[in-house]
């Protein structure tokens, strides 16, 4: 049987968090974790943790070391790591990591690619 791994992340041990009033566009790149709560649209580019929020709506190609979904993406999603759709989350567009997680009631529609680490991630 498949382990679920739904849990729920402390906001206050986050770096940075785009509180859900913030609607921003343009280009992210950080080191470091950063949620999203709001409205994003445009390119995520970073070397840290991806958290999106279930109330989260982001347009993007996102790129990040680990990307744990429980809102909504609109774009293709490339982790070095993994990627983590909670049951609550919508990804419409491909997923290219070596760890792919998806817990019942997600919604996904793409392609999934799982490849080798060194593989997944053009930084």
């Amino acid at each position: 049987m498949a382990e679920i791994h739904s849990r729920k992340i402390k906001e206050h041990k986050l770096d940075t968090v785009l509180a859900d009033d913030i609607s921003f566009c343009g280009e992210l790149s950080f080191t470091r974790e950063l949620m999203i709560k709001g409205k994003f649209e445009g390119k995520i580019n970073a070397k840290g943790d991806l958290y999106i929020d279930e109330n989260a709506d982001v347009t993007a190609e996102i790129g990040a070391r680990s990307i744990h979904v429980r809102g909504k993406i609109r774009g293709n999603v490339n982790a070095e790591s993994q990627v983590e759709l909670m049951g609550n989350a919508e990804v419409i567009g491909d997923i290219t990591a070596p760890k792919i997680i998806m817990e019942t009631g997600c919604r996904f529609e793409g392609v999934s690619r799982m490849v080798p680490a060194e593989d997944s991630f053009e930084n």
